[in-house]
């Protein structure tokens, strides 16, 4: 379980401070999928930062199974996935896929085999000698997934890894994780700007103020799981997704 209470952000000293984030709190159970939405600037990414541990909040707790781990500990708990993919051109998909591994200490033979053997059920097999560039955003979004899954972290932080894509990708990705989920289990914690990804995808969701964030308003997503393409495609998902819309552009109008 991951436990955020009252966890404050600011950057810099004096006139020039900007405060980030302000008593921020949330739970994520073990087997959740969480998301976080809400205005440009909110500090969405900057929480998603301290909890992975690459940065360190200035005030309250991060805990994660009760207790409190130091951000060097937390790199070591938490599978990341940035919005960009950071796929290296000169590398195959399968040696970047690989090379999560190869860089915790793994043999590079073993890491490229168990790549290898989890290609086709990431909709990628065949695909294993062509370079990024040969690959669509979509597919690219999936060797990203697919190299941050493989560390066997038990809990990912997701940040919007489908915001680049454009709309028609990005259903089809959000249908495709949400039927790998339902496979591979985990729990997660998802940063998007997209009410419809945060209601198709997750368990819950906090939607967050203009900076500095806060979280004003948690909405529980009772859809059933395992979760289906269709299910956001519900009367009671799209009464959800309206609602969200609805507070996340009252947000942004105050900001």
């Amino acid at each position: 379980m991951l436990e955020i209470e009252g966890v404050g952000k600011r950057y810099g000293t004096g006139e020039l401070a900007v405060e980030a984030l302000v008593d921020v709190s949330l739970t994520v159970a073990d087997g959740e999928f969480a998301a976080l939405v809400g205005p440009s600037g909110c500090g969405k990414t900057t929480l998603l930062n301290l909890v992975a541990g690459l940065d360190e909040h200035d005030s309250g707790r991060i805990m994660v199974d009760g207790e409190t781990p130091s951000a060097e500990e937390r790199l070591e708990r938490f599978g990341y996935m940035p919005q960009e993919d950071m796929l290296f051109p000169w590398r195959t998909v399968l040696e970047n896929v690989s090379l999560g591994l190869e860089v915790l200490g793994v043999d590079r033979g073993e890491a490229r085999a168990r790549a290898a053997e989890m290609f086709p059920q990431f909709g990628l097999g065949g695909f294993e000698h062509r370079r990024p560039h040969e690959l669509s955003g979509g597919m690219r979004q999936r060797a990203s997934f697919l190299r941050t899954y493989l560390l066997g972290r038990p809990f990912l932080l997701l940040d919007e890894p489908f915001g680049a894509l454009d709309a028609i990708t990005r259903g089809q990705l959000q249908s495709w994780l949400a039927e790998t989920w339902n496979r591979i289990g985990g729990s997660a914690l998802l940063v998007t700007h997209d009410p419809h990804e945060a209601v198709a995808l997750s368990d819950r969701v906090y939607v967050m103020s203009p900076r500095p964030g806060r979280i004003m308003r948690v909405l529980e997503v009772d859809l059933p799981r395992p979760r289906t393409a269709r299910a956001a495609e519900t009367e009671a998902a799209h009464q959800l997704i309206d609602y969200l819309r609805h507070e996340t552009e009252v947000e942004e109008v105050i900001a």
